[in-house]
């Protein structure tokens, strides 16, 4: 028996009642649920599933299997009772309002920019759509405004079933072959926008949308995937961004609009500072270094060196005149220290494996260089480091 469609004749509706078919395990202490009729939109035409209750008992998902739609609950329902439907609403017409934007936005990229919609996923924080081509932000950005004033001209959305000669005569966009396709064809209507083969919800007026918001795209699959956002998802999002430039444009002490060019003005005095501080570093790398001239073998500890930063302090101890023939320059705290081993005249990574044999290390290298990490004492690193062969 196949149930009846009420989410089709009736899309605004948010309860009905309706009698239960039949009730079966579904594993995992829930329940499928058979309807003679109902309001609960199966997952299907890139459109998830509703939510809501039967009764008491929450639907967690629903779908569709020839022709009969069965509700996936936490709970059980008596066959032969009548059961109340309650949809929830906010999350319904919000996936409303995103499945028509989609098909705005798609058919106005078509149109434009002769690309196709070959993938679509409605999530929880935004809608994806996947097109078979490049868009730049240019591009996007147009499609954007368009979208938009198909929105704000409050356009009916139209849902039609033409006949098999009208369908082969017409021009609609689909995922699959007209040939394909089972039943009667639904196609959705936004005047000047789309025609597309559809069975999901939509919204009964494109201005119910609110707005389209779309988001960069990024590389994906050869093409481009773009988010999407609308109504009071795009809202929250702009409420979002909007705290984050205020907080950046008030820790600058600049006007919003001026945030940007402040961030990048910081970003070059930052450069210019670590540059600085990176020629100061090596100034005193060098400095350092001079004070062990004529020593045949270095070790040397400073707790604050970056990694980069031993081996740059080995590198000037191995530079300096009457340079060592072994340096070792450690950083950390005691029981673990990171490491870098300059040699002249040997391995170095011969003499970091016997270093590790001696001490429980780790790390690699070069023939001139290595690096890596000791779990022991300085006083066990000095040992093991005065007993290596020059």
């Amino acid at each position: 028996m196949s149930t009846r469609l009420l989410y089709r004749e009736e899309p605004y509706r948010v309860e009905f009642s309706a009698r239960v078919l039949c009730c079966e395990p579904a594993g995992d202490g829930r329940f499928r649920i058979l309807l003679d009729r109902t309001c609960f939109y199966p997952e299907g035409g890139g459109q998830p599933a509703d939510t809501g209750t039967l009764d008491q008992a929450p639907v967690l998902d629903v779908h569709e299997q020839g022709g009969e739609v069965w509700h996936t609950t936490s709970a059980p329902l008596e066959p032969g009772r009548t059961a109340t439907g309650r949809i929830d609403w906010v999350r319904r017409f919000s996936l409303m309002q995103h499945h028509t934007a989609e098909h705005i936005v798609s058919g106005i990229v078509h149109s434009l920019y002769k690309l196709d919609n070959v993938g679509f996923h409605m999530g929880s924080a935004m809608v994806t759509i996947d097109f078979n081509g490049e868009l730049d932000r240019e591009a996007l950005e147009k499609a954007e405004t368009l979208a938009n004033r198909t929105v704000f001209a409050n356009i009916p959305v139209e849902v039609s079933y033409p006949p098999e000669k009208e369908l082969e005569a017409m021009s609609f966009r689909s995922k699959k072959a007209l040939s394909s396709l089972e039943g009667e064809i639904r196609i959705v209507t936004v005047p000047g926008a789309d025609r597309c083969a559809c069975c999901g919800i939509h919204v009964a007026r494109t201005g119910e949308i609110g707005c389209v918001k779309l988001l960069a795209p990024q590389r994906y699959k050869g093409g481009v995937r773009v988010g999407l956002l609308c109504g009071e998802a795009a809202l929250a999002d702009y409420r979002e961004k909007d705290t984050q430039v205020t907080s950046v444009s008030q820790m600058l002490s600049v006007k919003q609009p001026e945030a940007a060019d402040a961030v990048r003005r910081l970003l070059a005095q930052n450069e210019e500072l670590r540059l600085a501080l990176s020629d100061a570093k090596k100034q005193l790398f060098a400095l350092r270094a001079a004070r062990y001239a004529g020593q045949s073998r270095v070790c040397l500890l400073d707790p604050k060196l970056s990694p980069g930063e031993l081996r740059l302090q080995a590198a000037a101890l191995l530079e300096a005149g009457k340079p060592p023939r072994l340096a070792l320059v450690l950083s950390g705290e005691e029981g673990s220290f990171r490491y870098a081993l300059g040699a002249a005249g040997s391995d170095a990574r011969a003499l970091s494996r016997a270093l590790h044999q001696a001490l429980g290390g780790k790390g690699g290298g070069s023939a001139e260089f290595a690096q890596g990490a000791f779990s022991a004492s300085a006083a066990e690193i000095e040992a093991a480091f005065a007993s290596l062969p020059l």
